[in-house]
C-alpha cells in the first residue's frame, strides 16, 4: 500500500501538468505512454508462446498516437494505418524458419501492434472534439478537446472507483470468474452506476444532450470494464500478475491504461456521430 501511494503521489501531478500543458505536449506524452505500454504487451505476447516481432509491436502504437493527435484523422487514415500494420507484420513472419510459427508471429504481431494502438482514439479526441458551446458549464475552462478526454478521464475513472469500493463492500456474484476471479457483480454494477451518473453530467457539461450523455457513460462502463477484462486474459495467458514493474504497487504501464483502450474509441465515436448528424445528442 505504501508503494502504490508513493507512486499516485508521484504520477498524479505528471499526468495533472502534462494535461494542463495541452498540445503538443499532451499527444507526445500518450505517444511514450503507447510505447512503454506496446513493449509491455510484446513481452505477455511472447510469454503466451506467440513469437511477435517486438520492433513492429512497440513502434506501431506511437506513430498511431502521434498521427491521430496531430493529423486529425483524416478520411482513410485509419484503414491505411491497419492494412500496413498487417502487411508488415506478415513480411517480417516470413523469416520464421517453421512455417506454423511464422503464423503465429504474423497474427501475434499484429494483434500487439494494433491492439495498442488503440490509445490513438484517445489523441483522436484532441483533433476532432467540436467546439464547446457558450452556454456550457465547461465553456472557456479548456480547450474542447481536453475538455472532452476529461470526460473520457473521469468518468473511467469514476467506474474503477465505485467498481472497486461497491466490490470490496457487497461482493456479490462472481464476474468471469474464469478470466478474474476478483470481479464480482456487485462491482460491475456499482461502477456502471457511477459511469453512468459522472459520464452523463459532464457530457452534458461539455454541451452534448443529457440522453446522449447517459448513453456515452453506459458505453465507457461496458468498455472499461471490458478493457480491463481484455487485459486479464492477456495476463493469464501469458502467466503474468502484472503487465510489468515500471510503476511500483500498480505494476505497468499497460495495467494502468488498459480500460482507456477500449473505452477511448467509444468517446472517440461519439463526437464522430455528433459531428455527422450535426447536433448535440
Amino acid at each position: 500500500m505504501q508503494q502504490r501511494l508513493i507512486s499516485t503521489a508521484v504520477m498524479v501531478p505528471v499526468v495533472l501538468v502534462v494535461f494542463l500543458l495541452g498540445q503538443p505536449w499532451l499527444t507526445m506524452g500518450l505517444a511514450v505512454v503507447a510505447g512503454l505500454a506496446a513493449s509491455e504487451a510484446a513481452r505477455l505476447l511472447r510469454a503466451a508462446t506467440l513469437p511477435v516481432e517486438r520492433a513492429v509491436v512497440i513502434a506501431a502504437p506511437p506513430v498511431a498516437v502521434l498521427a491521430m493527435g496531430w493529423g486529425g484523422a483524416p478520411d482513410g487514415a485509419a484503414i491505411t494505418f491497419v492494412a500496413v500494420v498487417i502487411v508488415l507484420a506478415g513480411m517480417v513472419a516470413f523469416r520464421e524458419p517453421d512455417v506454423r510459427d511464422g503464423f503465429l508471429a504474423w497474427a501475434g504481431t499484429a494483434f500487439g501492434a494494433l491492439y495498442v494502438s488503440l490509445l490513438a482514439f484517445a489523441a483522436g479526441i484532441l483533433a476532432i472534439a467540436p467546439p464547446i458551446p457558450e452556454s456550457a458549464p465547461l465553456h472557456g475552462v479548456l480547450d474542447a478537446g481536453r475538455d472532452w478526454l476529461l470526460v473520457l478521464l473521469v468518468t473511467v475513472w469514476s467506474f474503477d472507483t465505485f467498481a472497486y469500493v461497491s466490490g470490496r463492500t457487497f461482493k456479490r456474484g462472481r464476474f468471469l470468474n474464469h478470466i478474474s476471479p476478483n470481479k464480482t457483480w456487485s462491482g460491475v454494477l456499482g461502477g456502471t452506476v457511477a459511469a453512468v451518473i459522472v459520464g452523463g453530467g459532464l457530457t452534458w457539461a461539455a454541451g452534448g444532450g443529457p440522453i446522449g450523455g447517459l448513453v456515452l457513460g453506459f458505453v465507457i462502463a461496458v468498455t472499461a470494464q471490458s478493457g480491463d477484462v481484455a487485459e486479464s486474459m492477456l495476463k493469464r495467458t501469458a502467466g503474468a500478475k502484472d503487465s510489468g514493474t515500471l510503476i511500483p504497487g500498480h505494476g505497468g504501464v499497460l495495467d494502468r491504461i488498459d480500460s482507456f483502450l477500449f473505452a477511448a474509441p467509444a468517446v472517440f465515436g461519439y463526437l464522430v456521430i455528433v459531428g455527422h448528424v450535426g447536433t448535440t445528442i
